[in-house]
């Protein structure tokens, strides 16, 4: 169950990955086919379950891809049920300094944490020989990601970007574009492009990386473009939209 997502990280690669709505194995097996490095199972507006989430989380170390989550909200006990099925990590929604140092602490097992202590996980390996190298395993690889949607995180960004244990931080451009007063926007708007910038750069400054979605845009030109601008993660959409585009586009019999 192990990744390449941080090893491309830090060879200064870009990986690309996509949202999980459907809860399908098979999606997340032909993402991996397709070239993509991970995988984010979104447990905040889609109906996933947990028993779903596992058998995702199992297909994506399978396929070698790594499995996020992103959660409804900083729930210490979801968090911990997550892990212990293999979850790389956890995504945060409408992330602050609070929600993020509760989910940091959710995350890690004592004494940097509270994370229950359970052997007998998939994580853990069903009773690893070493439990204490698993801690310092799991809490060293293990990821919060917070999901940056509202104009005020932007504006005071530098003091969540300094907070440590955090090393990626994702713009999430359908809230915040809503949040800024330009809703649905792209970054190519001047206040998106003014956010993308600021994020880049502070990320930059404390060492750190960012991710962000290009929303199911059919030219690849605009990907690259946004990945030109220091994004190193690059979320092509969700696998529903991606799903609904590529019906549209084929679906010649309907004409225009």
């Amino acid at each position: 169950m192990q990744s390449s997502f941080r090893a491309q990280l830090e060879a200064g690669n870009t990986v690309t990955g996509l949202i999980l709505f459907s809860g399908s194995p098979m999606i997340v097996e032909l993402a991996a086919a397709a070239g993509t490095d991970f995988v984010i199972i979104d447990m905040e507006h889609s109906a996933l379950d947990l028993d779903t989430c596992a058998h995702v989380i199992r297909a994506a170390d399978a396929a070698h891809i790594t499995p996020f989550v992103r959660v409804p909200e900083v729930d210490a006990a979801l968090i911990k049920k997550l892990l212990n099925m293999g979850a790389a990590g956890i995504v945060v929604p409408h992330a602050n300094r609070d929600n993020c140092a509760a989910a940091l602490r959710a995350v890690r097992y004592a004494p940097e944490g509270d994370r229950g202590a359970c052997a007998i996980v998939r994580s853990a390996g069903y009773a690893p020989g070493d439990w204490d190298a698993h801690v310092r395993k799991s809490n060293r690889e293990v990821m919060v990601i917070p999901l940056l949607e509202d104009k005020e995180t932007i504006a005071g960004f530098d003091a969540l970007a300094a907070m440590p244990g955090l090393d990626m931080f994702f713009i999430g451009p359908t809230d915040l574009s809503i949040s800024l007063g330009v809703p649905h926007a792209t970054f190519d708007e001047p206040a998106m492009s003014a956010a993308l910038d600021k994020v880049v750069a502070t990320a930059r400054r404390h060492g750190k990386r960012v991710m962000t979605t290009i929303g199911n845009k059919p030219d690849p030109g605009y990907g690259r473009s946004v990945a030109s601008r220091g994004v190193q993660a690059i979320v092509l959409g969700t696998d529903g939209h991606l799903f609904l585009d590529a019906c549209r586009r084929i679906n010649l019999v309907k004409g225009d």
